[in-house]
């Protein structure tokens, strides 16, 4: 049965890392939720969604595949909101720009397909980046970049961030689609999401927080200089978006902007007893902040990154990926 006041919404690749979170704030503001999966069969990749409260009574999960046009059409149909938030994550591989810029740009247009059969769809939320705005070499340092901010697409082939390119070209993609189709599209480009992991196999943003609280400084070393947020903040953004009849265009979504030896400086003060890098290679990478004004001029607020850690570690101890030990907490 359906919350009263409440729609069907449909939410891709709902065993993920930020959907699962999404997920979860759904369900508890009463949401019917349809999540999607590659493989129904791979029930451990799930099983934490059933845990879920109002998982039991609200929450169905469907068979998709992004590259299978019509593949998400029985999930969306009948579905008031759909959340795009699946997208394929580079892996080592010999051929890196094939196997994840078609899979995003194809993978999202085979979605918006299913979107368009739907009469009854009210908006779609994509899942994009503040990668897709940032990695440029034209802006001024002294201006924060904006959501009208685009990254260049021969600077991302030029430093082979196929990441980057993927995000941004899907994106794009997707823009020009619901133009030309008359899809209500609304963007949020979160950074780089910190906070608690539903999964209990942690996703490659995720893992690379914990080698850093580990003491790793490999993975970390190319960030330079990141913004962060918290994971619930980006949840609750994009329900605010589609709830928000105002809504409207792209959203950056970040709470703080960081060097990373300043974050290191900042955990390391905060958790004196993890082995937290004291320092990284300086990297020669332009100095940017966002402006998250347009977010923010909804009434939204965002948690400190102090907060966003404090709720990663905690849940990083309780599933047993990192060992925490008296005096191991915040300071």
């Amino acid at each position: 049965m359906e919350h009263e006041g409440r729609g069907r919404v449909c939410v891709t690749g709902a065993s993920g890392f930020l959907a699962s979170w999404l997920i979860k704030r759904l369900l508890l503001s009463g949401y019917h939720v349809i999540g999607t999966v590659r493989d129904l069969g791979k029930q451990k990749k799930f099983e934490h969604l059933w845990k879920l409260e109002g998982a039991k009574d609200r929450l169905e999960l469907v068979e998709a595949d992004l590259m299978e046009e019509s593949s998400f059409d029985n999930a969306i149909m009948g579905c008031k909101g759909v959340f795009h938030i699946a997208s394929p994550v580079l892996k080592p591989s010999s051929d890196p720009k094939s196997e994840i810029l078609e899979p995003a740009v194809q993978g999202t247009l085979n979605v918006l397909r299913s979107c368009r059969k739907n009469t009854e769809l009210g908006r779609v939320v994509l899942t994009s980046s503040s990668s897709a705005v940032r990695v440029r070499d034209d802006f001024d340092p002294n201006i924060p970049l904006d959501e009208s901010s685009w990254s260049s697409l021969e600077l991302c082939e030029k430093l082979q961030a196929w990441y980057v390119m993927s995000k941004t070209q899907a994106e794009r993609a997707a823009w020009e689609y619901c133009k030309e189709n008359g899809i209500h599209l609304v963007t949020v480009l979160p950074s780089f999401i910190i906070g608690p992991s539903l999964p209990p196999d942690l996703c490659s943003t995720a893992s690379d927080v914990l080698g850093l609280l580990k003491g790793e400084t490999e993975k970390f070393q190319w960030h330079g200089r990141m913004g962060y947020v918290h994971i619930d903040d980006v949840a609750l953004s994009h329900i605010l978006l589609y709830k928000d009849e105002t809504s409207q265009g792209r959203y950056l979504c970040s709470s703080t902007v960081m060097d990373n030896n300043d974050l290191v400086a900042l955990l390391a003060a905060r958790y004196p007893g993890l082995p937290i890098p004291k320092r990284f290679e300086k990297l020669d990478r332009p100095r940017y902040e966002l402006n998250t004004g347009k977010l923010r001029s909804l009434g939204f607020r965002f948690k400190s990154i102090e907060e966003m850690f404090d709720d990663c570690i905690v849940s990083l101890g309780e599933q047993g990926h990192l060992t925490l030990h008296p005096g191991h907490g915040p300071i």
